[in-house]
């Protein structure tokens, strides 16, 4: 087919004058029906119109088929020169992303180092194969910057034909198929900086507590009082005035400030100064004064942002205070929380958490307790000391124990075939789901553990109507939903001790067997390391009502003893022990042949801490496959932080993690990976 020739509505317009000499020549016969004479005159003039209308049609065709060809070049030529010239980055790619097209802004601003038909991921990273639509019903868009420049990359599926005819022939060269695409670039710098801005200038809301008011400042005199007071006021309005936030005191504790989101960074990278500055301030006796914060942020509303800084105050405040948390809806990041806290004396909230868990246990028809997976002696003492509450109540009562451990059974045996307990007190998940039954009126009590996922039979949780947390780790940002009661007591050395504490505000009936204070002070033992991890005054004074209840030392010394083969692995993990920055000892544990293997790496890591020099230790197990981390210190290192970072928690001077998928080697690479890391950023001294 010629391609020059004229077709479409062009060509039906052009022969519209031969159509109508057809109708001329019907109405000239009709004529001559009517007149001879006067179909005669109007046929020489239908004869004239004929010859005039075949001569333009012939004669006249080539030279307007010549004007339409120059003005198609013409208009072809001014849309490639407007095309070409246009201020929007323009680029026309072949299926498979290479560039046959591109105008000048496109080629200065992205692809002026590169050869010709380069493929388009060269010239912009992050336009992948991805980005580029399917059908022509739809757009691919990306967003991208280049140093402190920002771009918008809309890119268009459009078919062959309707691109301009120097890019069909370029198009053709090439031998490509039907289709192209279009890539169209806008500089959306702009918009981006006025975005941030707005971002920047949303204001945060925060709340800052003194954690040990009463504790520090509730015993000196008044004079002294009001000094202390007034530069504690100090010190945070100055360290606000940095960051031009607007601070109001709601009581004598209790601090709110709002600030630019902009200064959160600034905060961040400054580790919130003011907790360390706050502690130098002395109000006797060696009592430091401790600060938390809660600060919320990314909430559409004041009202959300301020729900999440109150959410953040109560997480930091159940982490043992000394604090910053920050949340958000999707994240939490904790700064702070370094150092051992001060133990509180006052026993007021053991006495109104015992007075409260009474009450839930009487309005129960039926109660469940349960420790973390793979119980522990501080977890089944606690679980103890919690059932004999239940039967002064006369609540039947049932204690989850799914597996065994080596360090547990000699504790468990102390229940067995004794005629004060029922042989069916320590049961399994399915056999609790019996007990439990619809969950009606039931109440589960948990212990030793604050986090859902590492509860012994977590399914258990969502079959029960009411549900009470009694723990003595910090508390992570995995919670349970809405407990009837929740006692989290970071300053207490074991769940045991936090349960002798109730167990004396409980009620006067209550009296404890010999066998259960041996529980309750076996679970202190353990969790203090023999009371050399972090014991205070109130441990002592659980310790000391327990043996009044008829504990034991010698018979709990003796349910303690090991055999020859844990020694034996205990000696060869400490014999391949690693130290990393002289500071570190990290030890891969081989516990197949021992019966709790866990436990044993938890021995390990108590054993390394006695090494001189030594910050912390991580013990590796590696036990059904999964590897577990137990970690250890003194003062020196805050090893929750370093926990969290891997899944984990627990406490400042002891805390562990679950790995899976995940070798011992790996594990101990990601233990020096981020101690590297906190000794870059300054976290480690």
């Amino acid at each position: 087919m010629n391609s020059n020739e004229i077709k479409g509505t062009l060509r039906s317009y052009l022969r519209w004058p031969l159509l109508l000499g057809i109708l001329l020549i019907v109405m000239n016969v009709h004529i001559y029906f009517v007149h001879i004479v006067a179909g005669a005159i109007m046929t020489v003039y239908v004869l004239i119109y004929l010859i005039i209308a075949v001569l333009l049609y012939y004669f006249k065709r080539a030279s307007l088929l010549h004007d339409l060809i120059e003005y198609s070049m013409r208009f072809d030529a001014t849309v490639d020169r407007v095309a070409s010239n246009l201020d929007i980055p323009l680029a026309i790619l072949d299926p498979d992303g290479k560039c046959i097209w591109e105008n000048k802004h496109f080629h200065q601003s992205f692809s002026h180092d590169l050869k010709k038909k380069y493929l388009i991921f060269d010239a912009i990273p992050a336009l992948t194969s991805n980005a580029l639509p399917d059908s022509t019903d739809t757009n691919g868009e990306i967003h991208f910057h280049n140093e402190e420049v920002f771009y918008k990359a809309v890119i268009q599926r459009v078919d062959l034909e309707k691109v301009p005819a120097k890019i069909q022939k370029n198009a053709g060269e090439i031998g490509i198929g039907d289709m192209l695409y279009v890539v169209f670039v806008y500089d959306e710098t702009e918009i981006v900086h006025y975005i941030r801005e707005n971002y920047d200038q949303r204001l945060d809301v925060g709340l800052l507590y003194i954690d040990n008011y009463e504790e520090s400042l509730g015993t000196v005199d008044d004079v002294r009082r009001s000094l202390l007071t007034a530069l504690i006021d100090r010190k945070i309005n100055k360290y606000m005035l940095r960051i031009d936030a607007i601070t109001r005191k709601l009581e004598k504790d209790k601090y709110i400030f709002l600030f630019q989101h902009k200064y959160l960074s600034w905060l961040q990278a400054d580790k919130f100064s003011l907790l360390e500055d706050i502690r130098t301030v002395n109000a006797g006796d060696d009592i430091s004064i401790t600060i938390s914060m809660g600060i919320g942020i990314q909430a559409d509303t004041f009202r959300k942002r301020q729900e999440y800084s109150q959410s953040a105050m109560d997480l930091a405040l159940a982490r043992g205070g000394d604090q910053v948390v920050v949340k958000t809806k999707d994240n939490i990041l904790y700064y702070g929380g370094k150092r051992v806290q001060q133990e509180r004396n006052t026993r007021v909230k053991a006495r109104v958490k015992a007075q409260a868990l009474r009450d839930s246990m009487e309005s129960a028809d039926k109660i469940i307790i349960m420790g973390h997976t793979l119980p522990d002696v501080d977890a089944i003492g606690s679980a103890i000391g919690i059932y004999r509450i239940a039967q002064s109540l006369g609540k039947p009562t049932k204690i989850v124990v799914n597996q065994v451990t080596s360090s547990l059974a000699p504790l468990l045996k102390l229940f067995e075939n004794n005629k004060d307990y029922p042989e069916d007190l320590f049961v399994d998940s399915e056999e609790a789901k019996e007990f439990i039954g619809n969950g009606a009126g039931v109440l589960l009590v948990v212990v030793d553990v604050n986090r859902p996922s590492y509860t012994d039979a977590p399914e258990l949780i969502s079959l029960i109507s009411s549900l009470v947390v009694i723990d003595h780790h910090r508390q992570t940002e995995e919670s349970f939903d809405n407990p009837t009661l929740s006692y989290v007591e970071p300053f207490a050395s074991s769940a045991c001790e936090m349960v002798a504490e109730i167990l004396q505000y409980a009620g006067e009936e209550i009296r404890l067997k010999a066998v259960e204070a041996d529980a309750l002070y076996a679970g202190i033992m353990v969790d203090t390391n023999n009371f050399m991890n972090k014991p205070g005054v109130r441990t002592f004074e659980a310790v000391a009502f327990l043996r009044r209840s008829g504990a034991d030392i010698i018979r709990i010394r003796k349910m303690f003893r090991s055999d020859i083969s844990e020694y034996k692995v205990r000696a060869e993990a400490i014999q391949n022990t690693e130290i990393f920055m002289d500071a570190f000892a990290i030890a891969p544990c081989n516990a197949d042949n021992c019966i709790s293997p866990t436990i044993v790496g938890a021995k390990i890591a108590d054993d390394l801490l006695d090494i001189n020099c030594m910050k912390a230790t991580f013990v590796l197990t590696e036990y059904e496959g999964k590897i577990y981390i137990s970690a250890r210190s003194i003062d020196e290192l805050n090893v929750q932080v370093v926990m969290e970072k891997l899944g984990g928690g627990g406490h400042i001077t002891s805390a562990g993690a679950q790995l899976t998928d995940c070798t011992l080697e790996e594990a101990a690479e990601k233990i020096k990976e981020i101690l590297t890391k906190m000794k870059e950023e300054g976290d480690i001294e």
